[in-house]
């Protein structure tokens, strides 16, 4: 199959930040920017009959993606799938009852189930890749395109989790079992994970995704130490498997997010990746003296990392926590070559309770104040 190509962008905000470059302003998207708060979310959802339906479905897939983008000035577009589609490819037969949470026909707790596991042939992932390329010409707008679009897939932990639970869970009981009990099955099912998911990033880079973003959105409910052999490990075998260009020799950053990730931090700023994401209990000034690196040195890009929750307040007191967000990691780096850079972002994904005038509230606050701290610096 022949690789795309694309126009070139007029907003590389987000794509400088993550390579440490200075920025006009801080630039910001949000995790699940494209989901229930929206009305015309829910209206799109309601012609595909199923969220499987609109994952599945490369034009509503597009359309989806590009709703946000259309209501808010945000500075990235990331791809609308789900993290279990690797899974799912697997045989494990996901999904989504109307009310709830993802489930897996068949679960892997055993010798048999974990001995049977493979990576997936990408091919039955083809509709991912279709909805990446059908993104990317739908972004682009008077010969050049609007903002960068994110690939991502959940982390082999984090996958893990879901595969050994057959869906989500509030223990980790059956996981954390196989894991203190079996950890040689455990390790298979990571390594497969963690091969599985580096063949899915870099076919979605082919496809023409223009950074690609791990969630470990589990590796926080593990004990230190574990999170170290079973989480880390494997998103650095992840990494280490990645594409760093595309097939035009553009450059695509690595973002990785562990939700609760934060007492790990400093373990973490050894990743090969380029940005560390950040939950809203890590203050961002320590983060970024531990990681931020100093100027033209080494170092990793910081995102988020305002609390969710924080859109449910009034639009005044919105603009006040985003301030706080922002001085926190303290003076925006000016320079001309490296330094400290901040993507903000929540601190995990955006309720489907919040307030869609809430979202413009906080664009508008963010842009507005990192433009003042630079005019200030």
């Amino acid at each position: 199959m022949s690789t795309p190509t694309f126009a070139p962008l007029h907003n590389d905000t987000f794509l400088r930040a993550c390579t440490r470059q200075a920025t006009a302003y801080t630039p910001l998207w949000l995790m699940r920017q494209a989901g229930r708060y929206l009305p015309e979310y829910c209206a799109t959802r309601a012609k595909a009959g199923s969220f499987m339906g609109l994952a599945t479905n490369r034009d509503y897939a597009t359309e989806v993606t590009l709703q946000p983008l259309d209501r808010y000035p945000l500075d990235a577009a990331i791809l609308f799938s789900d993290i279990l589609t690797v899974p799912d490819a697997m045989g494990l037969g996901l999904s989504f009852a109307q009310g709830e949470g993802p489930r897996f026909a068949k679960n892997v707790r055993d010798e048999a189930a974990v001995a049977a596991l493979e990576v997936p042939d990408m091919a039955k992932l083809q509709y991912v890749f279709d909805a990446v390329s059908s993104i990317r010409k739908a972004l682009t707008v008077d010969g050049k395109g609007r903002v960068p679009l994110i690939g991502f897939s959940g982390s082999p932990w984090t996958l893990a989790c879901y595969m050994v639970e057959g869906g989500g869970s509030d223990d980790y009981r059956h996981v954390k079992t196989l894991m203190y009990s079996r950890p040689d099955l455990m390790h298979r099912v990571l390594a497969v994970n963690a091969d599985a998911v580096a063949a899915y990033l870099n076919a979605q880079i082919d496809a023409g995704a223009q950074a690609v973003m791990v969630f470990d959105s589990w590796g926080g409910v593990l004990a230190d130490g574990a999170f170290q052999e079973f989480s880390m490990a494997y998103t650095k075998r992840v990494l280490a498997q990645l594409k760093r260009t595309d097939a035009q020799g553009h450059y695509i950053p690595r973002i990785v997010f562990t939700k609760g990730g934060g007492l790990w931090l400093e373990q973490m700023g050894t990743l090969d990746c380029d940005v560390l994401g950040l939950d809203w209990t890590v203050n961002l000034g320590r983060a970024r003296a531990l990681v931020g690196g100093a100027e033209n040195g080494p170092g990793k890009a910081l995102q988020g990392n305002i609390d969710p929750n924080v859109l449910f307040a009034p639009p005044a007191a919105i603009q006040t926590e985003v301030a706080k967000v922002l001085d926190s990691f303290g003076t925006p780096y000016t320079g001309t070559g490296t330094g400290p850079t901040h993507i903000f972002n929540l601190g995990h994904g955006i309720s489907q309770y919040t307030p869609p005038e809430h979202v413009a509230a906080l664009v508008e606050a963010v842009h507005s104040h990192s433009r003042r701290q630079r005019q200030a610096a």
